[in-house]
């Protein structure tokens, strides 16, 4: 399964098919969803005043955040049920390495946004369903803002700007609450205990069955080794221990 624990485990399997520690191990699993996206439409290729001209850095991934006080505060926003006032995001404008992204003298700009909850506080209530047309737009107003200290004139190039809430990407790609690492990545569900302890090979009490996304080690990021690991397991108890090369760690 290349689907989250909780949703193989907990919405594709009839209850009792699955040992009640193992179920149970399942459900403490923390998978709560904490980013928000912004595809955004542009007419042209912005403009950051500190940036050299043709500075190559522009065409990578860049990380805005002023310190580490400003991290913590965008968290403790989130905790409450509320996306960072002052977020931390990282922002990437791939057509400029890709033109075929966007049309000829167009670009686009793709922004992963800390923190947004899954279930957001409005009037005291935490729900999901609170993601709606206008906290989506007020939320990407608060990233605009933020873009604008180092991009001033950012809006004015705006063609179109795509909001996805953790709520959104549950619900367009089943991703347990959007969390797009299958699971969050703390000390706890790390190494040997990830997902489950006991269960850190890919392995799952149902003989054949094997956990490949992101649930399992080393987690979620853009490299595919949760799955290359998986088939190396697999691989091996097919070859009854013969040793298979490496492909990951």
């Amino acid at each position: 399964s290349n689907m989250d624990v909780k949703r193989t485990f907990l919405k594709h399997m009839d209850q009792g098919v699955l040992p009640a520690d193992f179920t149970k191990a399942v459900e403490r699993f923390k998978i709560r969803g904490s980013s928000g996206k912004l595809n955004i439409a542009l007419d042209s290729l912005p403009k950051f005043p500190a940036a050299p001209e043709g500075a190559t850095f522009m065409r990578g991934d860049l990380h805005c955040s002023a310190s580490l006080n400003e991290l913590e505060r965008a968290y403790d926003d989130w905790k409450e049920g509320y996306w960072s006032k002052d977020p931390y995001f990282d922002l990437l404008i791939p057509s400029q390495i890709d033109p075929t992204m966007a049309p000829q003298g167009k670009h686009m700009m793709t922004v992963f946004v800390q923190y947004a909850p899954y279930d957001l506080n409005f009037d005291g209530v935490r729900s999901g369903e609170n993601w709606n047309d206008a906290t989506r737009k007020a939320f990407a107003d608060c990233v605009f803002d933020k873009i604008e200290q180092g991009c001033p004139d950012i809006r004015k190039h705006v063609v179109h700007a795509e909001v996805r809430s953790p709520w959104d990407i549950e619900n367009e790609v089943g991703l347990t609450e959007g969390n797009i690492f299958q699971g969050e990545l703390t000390f706890d569900q790390l190494l040997f205990n990830r997902p489950i302890p006991g269960y850190a090979q890919y392995d799952t009490p149902i003989d054949g069955m094997y956990i490949v996304g992101s649930s399992a080690h080393p987690g979620g990021g853009v490299m595919a080794a949760p799955g290359a690991n998986a088939a190396r397991e697999i691989l091996r108890t097919i070859g009854k221990g013969k040793l298979m090369p490496k492909f990951a760690a």
